[in-house]
C-alpha cells in the first residue's frame, strides 16, 4: 500500500455534516458509470458505499484509474467531500446527500470477474454461493446477517455478564457417551487405539461446574453431531449456554425471557415481540392446540376436538374412536372455494404424517358442503362449525386417528394453510414456552425406555414415584423457547442426587457398571454436595435465523456446510493419505469401488 494514502474514514460514515473533509476511502468497487468526462464510483466497505466523482479536468491521473477499474478492483481514494446537486440526492441511501469529489486514487489490487452479481440481490445458485463464499460475504444480504450475528452475541454477553455470570470454556475433545445424536471421534496419537468425542453440548461440564461452586456460567459453545442436516441443523453450531445453581424452573425462564426481551430490540428493532409475558403451554397443551411442541402462534386458529360431537354413522370416524383414537379439525378461512387438485394436495400433505385420509368440508351460507355432509345431520353440523368457528367461505379440515397422528398431520396442515394464507408475518414474533415434557419415550427397538430430552433432566417433583412404577408417563423440569415455530431454545433442571440419577440410567437401560464406566466422575461428584441447578441452552445461529427473516442457517453462518456436510469451498471433508493415519494408528478397510 502506498505510503501517501492512509485510509481516514469507511464508506458508510460520511454524512452532509462531512462536506469539506478531506478524506481517504479504500473499498471496492460496486458498481461504475461513465459519462463523458466523469466516472462515477460507487465504492463499497463492510460499512456501505459512497459515491465517488473522478473528473477528467480536475484530476487526470485518478481519472484513469478510474477508467481502468472494473467490478470489484480494490481501490483507495483521496477527495473532498461534497454536497450532492439536489436532483441527484439518494433517500434511500445514508451517504445519499453526499459524493467525494475524487483528487488522488490507487489501485490496490484487481479482480477477475466475479461468477455472480455481487451488486445485485438477486438468486444465485446456493452451490456456486458456497463454493465462493468470500465473495457472497461481500453481498449486502450475506454481510447484514453476519453483523447481526455479531450484535447477537455481543448483547447476550453484555445482559449476561451484567447479572454476575461467568464465562468459562469448556473442553472441545470430551469423553465419547451414548445416547443422543452420534458423536464425531477424533484420534489420539498418544493413545492407540482410543478416541475423543467432540462435544454435543458442554452438558456434564456445566453441571460440573455448579459441581466446583462456579454458580452462574455461560459459554459461547461450539457444539458437533453427526447427523443429517436440514435447514435449521447442521453438524457444528454454536450455543448460548448458561448454567445456574440454588433455581427452579422459574429461575430459569425469567432469566432467558429476560435476555430475549433486552436483545431482540438491540439486535433486530424492526421485528414486533407479538405477546409478552411470553405464553406458557404444557407439552399436552402444544400438541392437542396446535399438533407440535414447537408452535406457531402468530395467528390464532388452533386444532379443535371434535370427538364428543359426532355419533355414530361414518365408517371412518366410528374406527378411529373404536380403536381408541381422536377427531379433531383446523379451519382454513378462505379456503372454501379450493379446488379438486389443491383438496388432493392437503390429503397428502396428512398421509405423509400417517393420516388415513382428511375429511375436507367447505362452509357456506346456508351449511356445510360436500359429499360427506349426509352422513350427519344438521344440529351435528352446525355443532362443528360453532366449535371450530367457522364462517361461510371457509374450509373444515377433519381428522380421525390415533392421537399422535391427529396432532401430527393437523400440525402440518395448520402450518401449510398458515404459509399458504400469508400468516406467517417475518417481521412478527411469537415467543412462547413450552413446559411438563414426558421424560422418557419407549424404544420399540431396544426395548426399553430413552430419554425424551437427555439423561440429566429431573423429573417432576411429583412424579418422581412413576420411576419405579409406570416411567412413561412420566414428566420432566424442561422447558423449550419457541419461535414462529422454531425450538430456539431448550433447557431443564438438572438431576443432582446421585440415587436418581442412577435411577434414570436404569430406565434407559443402562447397567450400573456401563453407568460407572461412562458417567462414574459425574455420579462421584453428586457425593460431594452438589447443589440443584439447571440451565437452558439456545442456538445462535437458529435464533440470528429467524431474527434475519431467514428460512436457512446456512444464510447466517460465515462458512456453512451443504446439506451432506461439506463445505464446499475448501472441499472438506477430504481423505487422508495413509502415511498421515499411521502415526494414528488407523487403517482403513473401504469396501472396493463397484466394476461394471
Amino acid at each position: 500500500m502506498s505510503e501517501r494514502l492512509r485510509k481516514t474514514h469507511s464508506c458508510g460514515q460520511l454524512r452532509a455534516g462531512d462536506v469539506g473533509q478531506t478524506v481517504t476511502l479504500m473499498g471496492w468497487v460496486h458498481r461504475r458509470r461513465t459519462h463523458g468526462g466523469l466516472i462515477f464510483v460507487d465504492l463499497r466497505d463492510r460499512s456501505g458505499l459512497t459515491q465517488v466523482v473522478f473528473n477528467s479536468e480536475v484530476s487526470p491521473e485518478a481519472f484513469e484509474i478510474a477508467e481502468a477499474s472494473r467490478s470489484e478492483y480494490v481501490l483507495a481514494v483521496t477527495g473532498t467531500v461534497g454536497q450532492r446537486p439536489e436532483a441527484n440526492v439518494n433517500p434511500n441511501l445514508p451517504t445519499g446527500q453526499i459524493e467525494l469529489m475524487a483528487a488522488r486514487a490507487e489501485v490496490l489490487n484487481g479482480a477477475r470477474t466475479p461468477p455472480f452479481e455481487i451488486n445485485q440481490d438477486g438468486e444465485v445458485d446456493e452451490t456456486l454461493r458456497l463454493k465462493y463464499r468470500y465473495l457472497d460475504l461481500r453481498r449486502e444480504r450475506v454481510r447484514d446477517n453476519i453483523l447481526l450475528r455479531h450484535r447477537l452475541v455481543s448483547a447476550v454477553r453484555e445482559y449476561l455478564n451484567a447479572r454476575d455470570f461467568v464465562d468459562v470454556e469448556t473442553p472441545i475433545l470430551v469423553l465419547e457417551t451414548p445416547g443422543g445424536a452420534r458423536e464425531f471421534l477424533v484420534s489420539s496419537r498418544q493413545s492407540p487405539g482410543s478416541f475423543y468425542a467432540l462435544p454435543q453440548s458442554p452438558q456434564q461440564y456445566k453441571q460440573l461446574l455448579m459441581v466446583g461452586g462456579i454458580e452462574r456460567y455461560y459459554q459461547i459453545a461450539r457444539c458437533f453431531r453427526d447427523e443429517d442436516s436440514r435447514a435449521d441443523r447442521g453438524p457444528e453450531f454454536t450455543q448460548i449456554d448458561i448454567e445456574m445453581s440454588f433455581v427452579d424452573q422459574e429461575d430459569v425462564l425469567q432469566l432467558f425471557e429476560g435476555l430475549l426481551l433486552d436483545v431482540v430490540p438491540k439486535v433486530a428493532p424492526e421485528r414486533r415481540i407479538l405477546q409478552t409475558p411470553f405464553p406458557r403451554l404444557t407439552f399436552q397443551e402444544s400438541m392437542e392446540r396446535y399438533g407440535n411442541d414447537k408452535p406457531d402462534m402468530r395467528w390464532g386458529d388452533t386444532i379443535v376436538d371434535l370427538s364428543e360431537v359426532f355419533g355414530a354413522g361414518f365408517r371412518a370416524l366410528d374406527e378411529a374412536r373404536a380403536a381408541g383414537g381422536q377427531v379433531r379439525a383446523i379451519v382454513a378461512r378462505g379456503c372454501g372455494g379450493y379446488t379438486r387438485s389443491q383438496l388432493d394436495g392437503l390429503v397428502e400433505i396428512a398421509r405423509r404424517r400417517g393420516a388415513r385420509g382428511v375429511l375436507a368440508i367447505p362452509v357456506a351460507e346456508d351449511g356445510v358442503k360436500g359429499s360427506v355432509a349426509k352422513f350427519f345431520d344438521d344440529d351435528t353440523w352446525r355443532r362443528v362449525v360453532e366449535r371450530v368457528e367457522a364462517r361461510a367461505g371457509d374450509l373444515i379440515l377433519i381428522v380421525a386417528d390415533q392421537p399422535l397422528v391427529v396432532a401430527e398431520a393437523l400440525g402440518e396442515l395448520r402450518s401449510e394453510i398458515g404459509e399458504r394464507l400469508g400468516l406467517k408475518d417475518p417481521n412478527v414474533l411469537a415467543f412462547c414456552w413450552v413446559t411438563d415434557m414426558p421424560a422418557f419415550e419407549y424404544d420399540p427397538a431396544s426395548g426399553h425406555y430413552a430419554a425424551k430430552h437427555h439423561q440429566f433432566t429431573m423429573p417432576l417433583d411429583k412424579d418422581l414415584p412413576l420411576l419405579d412404577t409406570n416411567p412413561g408417563i412420566a414428566r420432566a423440569k424442561q422447558y423449550d423457547a419457541v419461535c414462529n415455530g422454531y425450538e430456539i431454545a431448550g433447557g431443564s433442571i438438572r438431576i443432582h442426587r446421585r440415587e436418581i440419577q442412577e435411577k434414570v440410567f436404569r430406565i434407559i437401560g443402562m447397567s450400573d457398571e456401563r453407568a460407572r464406566q461412562m458417567f462414574g466422575h459425574l455420579l462421584e461428584a453428586f457425593e460431594f454436595g452438589t447443589p440443584p441447578h439447571g440451565g437452558i441452552a439456545s442456538g445462535v445461529d437458529r435464533l440470528a435465523m429467524v431474527l434475519a427473516g431467514e428460512s436457512s442457517l446456512r444464510e447466517v453462518i460465515a462458512f456453512p456446510k451443504t446439506s451432506s456436510g461439506a463445505e464446499l469451498m475448501t472441499g472438506a471433508p477430504a481423505p487422508v493419505p495413509e502415511e498421515e493415519l499411521e502415526p494414528l494408528h488407523i487403517r482403513l478397510d473401504l469396501p472396493e469401488p463397484a466394476t461394471t
